[in-house]
């Protein structure tokens, strides 16, 4: 694609980099076939190519965002299939970042979406106040009909994705060292995370409990906390980067006291985001080689594992399984060999839904922005879901976890869970009561004991 940007433009970092990826589009549309709001919507704007358009036009003449670009830019779930299906190697995401990063800067959104957007990088990225906001959507779930159009639809999505019931906070996400059980194998920081904890603590102790079966120590690090994902896909990057340069420190402070082999994420759509801290710290002098180090060391919990390599399995399996592979894991961090190899060393049969590619319509906040799009995808990747016959869904998510389980009721488990559950540890609580899963009895303890911090 040619550009016509000035020297002046190109100063800017971020600009400089979007014309990079400009350039590289060569118009092919093969990412139209693949994008879950063209497959939806048949309007080529909501496509890749169409956005790329809209975010060329809107930068190469420095201008203004305009209602119909934010429109279109909103509507894309940064969920990244065209990169998986561009011959070009466009690399999209760092270009949509930029735009919305753009349309933050330069357009006025109504008051009732701006006070939402604020609300939302205030709430979702801290676990105490995200916890007392379910507890509110707890007491108001009865009354979500009457919510109707309020917000355009969004507080009834969002009490509609509010959970029925809210775990107790979980000890593991305290600062603390989780020693490796026999001989240490390696030792690794993990993110807690910021709204898993809050929605499945389950998921964090069973990853601290499979790593130090594993000979895994694992470090749940002072000061670390949610990845900037949230926040940084609605284009408030500036609360990004603090996330960002958080994390940073607290893994390399826990690193300079005994050196980190890798930091282990159990959110593929986190595992993305700290993976990109290289590029998104690029510019500051003072942390772009330790977030360089930071992405360098990051490895999704399946990643870590598979080149660990799973113990032998201690309970029978060979229930067959729906792989949902997430939009982060098969097309952010282009990962899809380990989490299925693991599953089938531990005995699952699995099959994959038809339209596997396509988004779920979690996509972070998406679901809460957009929701009459989101529950479209939702409906469609559950019809695939279930047309497998799967006794459960497996996938490395609590974004699609949390979507699907509003639309089915077969049970949704995190990887971790299953593969702890094989070599010893409890039964997932989504598959309590299951008859194709019997809860025999555990030969670990069903908690991991809290560390001394």
């Amino acid at each position: 694609m040619q550009t016509n940007f000035t020297l002046a433009q190109l100063a800017d970092p971020d600009t400089r980099e979007s014309e990079k990826i400009l350039r590289s589009c060569v118009h092919c549309g093969f990412c139209t076939a693949t994008c879950p709001t063209y497959v939806l919507l048949g309007d080529e704007l909501d496509s890749p190519r169409g956005r790329i358009y809209l975010i060329k036009d809107m930068l190469e003449n420095d201008k203004p965002a305009t209602e119909k670009t934010v429109k279109h830019i909103d509507r894309c779930l940064s969920c990244l299939s065209c990169m998986t299906t561009c011959p070009s190697g466009v690399h999209y995401m760092h270009l949509v970042d930029h735009a919305r990063k753009h349309i933050e800067e330069t357009y006025q959104r109504p008051w009732a979406d701006r006070m939402l957007r604020r609300l939302l990088v205030w709430l979702l990225p801290k676990p105490e106040r995200f916890r007392l906001a379910l507890i509110g959507a707890w007491f108001a779930r009865p009354f979500a009909g009457l919510a109707g159009g309020l917000f355009d639809g969004r507080l009834k999505a969002m009490l509609s994705l509010a959970p029925k019931s809210i775990p107790t906070p979980s000890p593991v996400d305290r600062p603390q060292v989780f020693p490796a059980e026999g001989r240490r194998r390696a030792r690794v920081a993990m993110l807690s995370g910021c709204a898993q904890q809050v929605l499945a603590p389950q998921i964090n102790e069973a990853t601290i409990r499979l790593l130090t079966r594993h000979g895994v120590e694992v470090v749940v690090a002072k000061g670390a906390g949610c990845c900037g994902a949230l926040v940084h896909h609605m284009g408030q990057e500036e609360p990004a980067l603090q996330s960002a340069k958080a994390n940073i420190d607290a893994w390399l402070a826990a690193d300079a006291e005994d050196p980190l082999d890798a930091v282990a994420i159990n959110a593929s759509g986190c595992g993305t985001t700290v993976k990109d801290y290289g590029f998104m710290l690029r510019e500051d002098a003072a942390y772009a080689d330790k977030a360089a180090r930071i992405s360098g060391i990051t490895k999704d919990i399946t990643e870590l594992l598979y080149e660990l390599g799973l113990s032998e399995p201690r309970r029978a399996t060979g229930q067959t399984l729906a792989y949902h592979s997430a939009c982060s894991m098969q097309h952010g961090q282009q990962l899809r060999l380990p989490p299925k190899a693991l599953l089938q060393a531990a005995g699952f049969s699995l099959v994959e839904p038809a339209e596997g590619h396509l988004c779920c319509g979690s996509a972070g906040t998406y679901n809460l922005m957009q929701p009459k799009i989101a529950v479209q995808l939702r409906d469609r990747k559950v019809a695939n879901l279930e047309r497998t016959g799967a006794v459960a869904v497996a996938t490395g998510n609590i974004g699609c976890m949390t979507q699907l389980a509003t639309g089915t009721e077969t049970p949704l488990v995190h990887t971790v869970e299953l593969l702890d559950w094989v070599t010893g540890g409890p039964l997932p609580k989504a598959l309590d009561g299951h008859p194709s899963f019997p809860d025999l009895p555990a030969t670990h303890a069903t908690a991991p004991a809290v560390a001394a911090e």
